[in-house]
């Protein structure tokens, strides 16, 4: 299915056709951003899995909308919302890594994980940008219960290419189709690490600097 998806008046062509696993780089910059949309959101108090699966579907959507890339999940329609298989592969991972205790971070990842990121960003135009849409999301969306941003994500409307006139919101299509599918959005500037970066930040997250060849799984 492919689909024009209005992000805060934006819009945003998505196809699903294909399959393309993440690239081990991608997977340490989605692992660092899910730490710090964790991060922004403690304040907030309880988190669930159903509430962080629509924060980051909305974080994906609209940086994809100021035509930016920074996540790299493929979300479906879920029971509730949109759900990333990547994303649950990667909180669980990070919690068994001790990065994670349920939805709160380690004193290891505040201290070390987040600073590197920040300093990621420090000084790069796009990266900058992509925290202040983050940044942006999760303080509007934060505050709400799992209720209330699923009915947000719920009421996201998408139109094919064959008849972009009619629109149907999220809440109306199918279980299990794919709602985004980020390799095959064209963006102007993507998040990406130094190798040198890359390698501290692994280290930090607690996998080594050799290929990441189980990362889709653990």
């Amino acid at each position: 299915m492919a689909a024009l998806v209005p992000v805060y008046g934006t819009t945003v062509r998505i196809t699903s056709t294909g399959i393309e696993l993440r690239l081990p780089n991608q997977i340490a910059v989605d692992r660092a951003l899910l730490l710090y949309v964790l991060h922004l959101s403690e304040p907030y108090g309880h988190l669930s899995d159903v509430k962080l699966q629509q924060l980051c579907f909305l974080c994906e959507l609209q940086t994809f909308a100021k035509g930016l890339k920074a996540f790299h999940f493929e979300f479906f329609r879920f029971a509730y919302g949109a759900f990333s298989k990547d994303l649950d592969n990667d909180l669980t991972s990070l919690r068994r890594k001790g990065r994670i205790e349920n939805f709160t971070l380690s004193d290891q990842a505040k201290e070390e994980v987040i600073p590197l990121f920040l300093k990621a960003i420090d000084g790069v135009e796009s990266h900058e940008k992509v925290k202040e849409i983050i940044d942006a999301v999760v303080s509007v969306y934060g505050p709400q219960d799992s209720g209330a941003i699923t009915a947000s994500v719920e009421s996201v409307q998408l139109s094919t290419p064959q008849d972009p006139d009619s629109k149907i919101p999220i809440r109306d299509i199918v279980f299990h189709t794919t709602l985004l599918v980020p390799y095959r959005i064209e963006v102007q500037a993507e998040f990406t690490l130094a190798p040198t970066l890359l390698t501290k930040l692994n280290a930090a997250l607690g996998y080594d600097s050799r290929p990441t060849i189980d990362a889709q799984s653990w």
